[in-house]
């Protein structure tokens, strides 16, 4: 079995990419409203901040940050995850290490994340998720994708609207090559 080495830091601030197990299905977007709830759910229970949070067809990028004294992301992750899965029919195909574990076939069982450092860090994280979409040919323009806080950032004053017309970002992100 794998030995996972994570970071533990009371009221840290992480990038997270959180896959789902079935690549070719696009049930976050589809449910938008039911990963909606499964998060809001979530952050009643388990407080944490949201600084930056986008939602493609088939993953999503967040970064979070947790109260004074708490590091249990693990756990806000495992409630989403569980809210949003329990709200969907179970209609998909479960292999038997699954149906043994009586677990859902929605979500790869891990996800990836990435302490944030320092400023520079943290803005090429929240940068990297506001581009995503056109980095992957959703939309052309970062303002064209509906399941972002970009939204919310461009009326907080943070980002310009027509932000991310000519731009590249290099860097791991816990995505595929």
């Amino acid at each position: 079995m794998s030995s996972y080495r994570r970071a533990f830091i009371p009221g840290g601030c992480w990038f997270f990419t959180v896959n789902l197990l079935d690549r070719r299905q696009a049930p976050l977007t589809d449910q938008i409203e039911i990963l909606r709830d499964a998060v809001a759910a979530t952050r009643h229970s388990h407080p944490f901040g949201i600084d930056a949070f986008v939602v493609l067809p088939d993953y999503l990028h967040a970064i979070w940050r947790l109260p004074t004294g708490d590091a249990d992301f693990s756990v806000r992750w495992r409630l989403i995850k569980a809210r949003f899965a329990k709200a969907l029919p179970a209609n998909e195909r479960l292999s038997a290490v699954r149906v043994a574990r009586n677990e859902r076939g929605i979500w790869q069982r891990r996800f990836w994340e990435h302490l944030i450092r320092d400023e520079a860090d943290y803005a090429r994280h929240v940068e990297y998720c506001y581009f995503n979409p056109v980095k992957h040919g959703h939309v052309s323009n970062v303002r064209d994708w509906p399941y972002s806080s970009f939204h919310r950032d461009v009326r907080a004053g943070l980002f310009p609207e027509d932000w991310g017309g000519d731009f590249k970002i290099a860097g791991e992100f816990g995505e595929r090559a």
